[in-house]
C-alpha cells in the first residue's frame, strides 16, 4: 500500500553502480588501454589525456562504452602522432567488445531491497548512457520485473528529471531518487525540490565528482553507507510524517 499523499510514493534508482557494478569495467579497460600505450608515454600522461578527451567528447558521443571506445581510439592516435597500428586499433575495439559483453553483477542487497519495496511504492529506473547498452544490461540483470517504468536518458539534469516526472505524473513531494552519483543522481533532483539519497560506490569517475564547497549548498543531502539501509530510512520517514500528522490533528 502506498504511503499518504504527502509522503514518498515513487522511488527511482540509478542503474550503473547503484543496481549493478559498472565503473570497475571501465577501470579495468582503461588499465589495459594504458598498457597498450606505455611504449609511447607514461601511465599518468596517458590517463590524464584520455580523461580530457572523454570530457571533450561527451557532447558528441554521450556517455557509455561506445563513446569511451571512440575516445580511446582518438587518444591513441593523438599520443602516438598517428603511429598507432591497425592491429593496435583492433585491440582497442576488441577491448570495447569485452566491456559490452561483461556479465551484469548486481550489487549486494539490491534484489532483497527491491523485493521489499515492490508493491509498496512505484519503482522506476532512471539511467543515462547508450540506449542499446543500457537496454542489454537491464535485460540481463534479471530484475526488470520489479520496476513499473524504465527511463534511459542521454544526460541527467533538472530538466530531464522534470520531464520524466511530468510524463509519469509524479509530484516532486512524492518522489525519491536513489543513486551513487552526486552530480547526476542527487543534486539535479534536490534542485527540483524532490528527495534524493546518495549511496556511494567505492569508485567514482572523476567527471561525476562534486566539490565539498558545492555540497554545502545542499544541507538536506542524505547519504547511506549501504543500500540495505534504505528500508530503515523509509520507515523512519514514515514514522516521522505520521507523528507530525497526529500532532497537527490533535
Amino acid at each position: 500500500m502506498l504511503l499518504n499523499s504527502n509522503q514518498i510514493q515513487t522511488i527511482a534508482f540509478d542503474a550503473d553502480d547503484t543496481l549493478w557494478r559498472n565503473e570497475d569495467i571501465f577501470i579495468n579497460a582503461q588499465s589495459d588501454f594504458i598498457s597498450l600505450l606505455l611504449p609511447y608515454h607514461d601511465d599518468d600522461y596517458v590517463r590524464s589525456h584520455l580523461a580530457a578527451v572523454q570530457i571533450k567528447n561527451l557532447e558528441y558521443f554521450g556517455y557509455g562504452i561506445k563513446g569511451f571506445t571512440l575516445s580511446m581510439i582518438e587518444t591513441a592516435i593523438e599520443l602516438t602522432e598517428g603511429r598507432i597500428s591497425g592491429t593496435e586499433i583492433h585491440q582497442i575495439i576488441e577491448l570495447s567488445k569485452r566491456m559490452l559483453a561483461s556479465p551484469v553483477e548486481l550489487l549486494p542487497g539490491i534484489e532483497e531491497v527491491l523485493s521489499k519495496l515492490k508493491g509498496r511504492f512505484r519503482l522506476l529506473v532512471i539511467t543515462k548512457g547508450d540506449l542499446l547498452d543500457q537496454e542489454s544490461k537491464l535485460a540481463r540483470s534479471g530484475i526488470t520485473d520489479y520496476f513499473d517504468a524504465i527511463e534511459i536518458v542521454s544526460d541527467k539534469n533538472p530538466e530531464s528529471y522534470r520531464q520524466i516526472l511530468q510524463r509519469h505524473q509524479i509530484s516532486t513531494d512524492n518522489f525519491l531518487m536513489v543513486g551513487n552519483s552526486l552530480k547526476s543522481d542527487i543534486i539535479p533532483v534536490l534542485d527540483l525540490g524532490a528527495h534524493a539519497i546518495h549511496v556511494p560506490y567505492h569508485s567514482t569517475w572523476e567527471h561525476e565528482e562534486v566539490s565539498d564547497d558545492a555540497l554545502l549548498l545542499y544541507p538536506q543531502l542524505t547519504s547511506l553507507v549501504d543500500i540495505s539501509e534504505l528500508m530503515s530510512w523509509l520507515d523512519l520517514k514514515s514514522q516521522s510524517t505520521t507523528s507530525t500528522n497526529e500532532k497537527a490533528a490533535s
